[in-house]
């Protein structure tokens, strides 16, 4: 099998489908919004009163549509009168100032705009300043845990939560397959792509050297409190001189890649965010791991904090870093109308010293929100711990937590 309906994005579509929006599809290059773009154009020319004008600018028979004049020619070329017009434009910042066609046709009656875009810069820029805040953001991820067992054809169990957390979620190895050498092969060649496109050609980048030791820099210490300057002591220290707003920059470049996600620290006590010093997570762990090595035994943590950090976005949480004055929080989930949840990540809870960190900065915190610490502890599903909540890896990745 290599194509699931991943029917909680076409929702999230629908619920904003005739709501005066232009919707953007927005995530890393290969994480599936083509083929969400390609199910919706499926699923919209089944009703005879639609009319698909479909623009996949990855497809060569697209490439003579390049600026925004030749996106206009096209769609006028293609659009009916009398029918509701869907307009589908897959990898949209490929055209140049596409926003000004965009602009001229998504408050049309009967017409429907529908964008991707591996940019988040670009994307949010260029739309905001033609036409404000009318167009509506839909992050899509890579594959869930219960979307890459369906896309495998395989059963929930622990063979199966290995190859997720070795592999991670990217759609295309359902075509690869799971071997360990080809499987890490393709994920290189997904980020050599993302890199090269999104980041050192849109950016103009030229210390590419430097970007790429960067972002090994970065899957070695995910999950860690990183600073620009704690980076440029680093790469002092290995000979390589750049400066904090050098490296501030191309953190940038590679958030707006959607490569990489950072994450702010939260003081819990004093309810409000720092301005320094965050922390890193891949939008991908399988790509973290591919770059980072095949051996887990000694990066265990990081990859499970990735892959539970990953996760709560897809839940709707907003995640930040917890601070307190004795300890750190791992994750500090929050959603609309005040809804707040804390999470710490572990391994395994194998003896009493690990059950009091975990468990113990969790019970440090003075409020009364749910309290979870979330690890592959064997026999752990859901357990009660005194007030906290303990689960299972898995159980975690297939109803969250409640």
């Amino acid at each position: 099998m290599d194509f699931i309906q991943r029917q909680n994005y076409l929702s999230a579509i629908e619920r904003y489908v005739d709501k005066g929006l232009i919707l953007v599809l927005v995530g890393q290059r290969r994480v599936g919004k083509s083929c969400l773009l390609a199910q919706l154009r499926d699923l919209k020319q089944a009703d005879p009163h639609n009319h698909i004008i479909y623009v996949d600018k990855e497809k060569r028979e697209f490439d003579f549509i390049r600026t925004y004049q030749d996106l206009n020619d096209y769609i006028e070329s293609h659009y009916r009168q009398g029918k509701k017009n869907y307009i589908l434009i897959d990898e949209v910042q490929d055209i140049v100032e596409f926003e000004r066609s965009v602009r001229n046709y998504y408050n049309e009656a009967d017409t429907q705009v529908v964008i991707t875009g591996s940019n988040a810069h670009i994307l949010s820029s260029e739309l905001s300043t033609i036409i404000g805040g009318r167009y509506k953001e839909i992050y899509v991820q890579s594959l869930s845990y219960a979307e890459f067992m369906e896309l495998h054809g395989l059963n929930d169990n622990d063979d199966t939560l290995s190859l997720f957390v070795n592999y991670g979620g990217m759609p295309g190895l359902a075509r690869m397959g799971l071997d360990e050498d080809i499987a890490r092969e393709y994920l290189k060649d997904i980020y050599h792509t993302v890199l090269l496109k999104d980041v050192v050609m849109r950016n103009q980048i030229r210390n590419v050297t430097f970007l790429e030791n960067l972002v090994s820099f970065l899957a070695d210490n995910t999950g860690k409190l990183i600073s620009a300057n704690s980076i440029s002591n680093y790469m002092k220290a290995q000979g390589i001189k750049i400066t904090p707003s050098a490296i501030i920059h191309y953190l940038r470049c590679l958030a707006q890649a959607y490569i990489i996600r950072p994450v702010q620290r939260f003081d819990i006590h004093g309810k409000r965010l720092f301005d320094n010093n965050e922390k890193y997570y891949f939008e991908d762990h399988g790509i973290r791991n591919a770059l980072a090595g095949s051996n887990r035994s000694g990066d265990i943590e990081k990859v499970l904090e990735n892959i539970v950090f990953q996760h709560l976005n897809r839940l709707g949480y907003s995640v930040t870093v917890g601070q307190l004055q004795a300890g750190e929080i791992d994750f500090v989930c929050t959603k609309p109308g005040g809804l707040r949840r804390y999470v710490q990540v572990a391994y395994i809870i194998a003896d009493e010293l690990t059950r009091k960190r975990e468990f113990g900065n969790l019970r440090a915190i003075k409020d009364d929100y749910p309290k979870y610490v979330i690890s592959m502890s064997p026999l752990v599903t859901r357990n009660d711990d005194n007030g906290i909540t303990h689960l299972g890896l898995r159980r975690f990745l297939l109803n969250g937590l409640e």
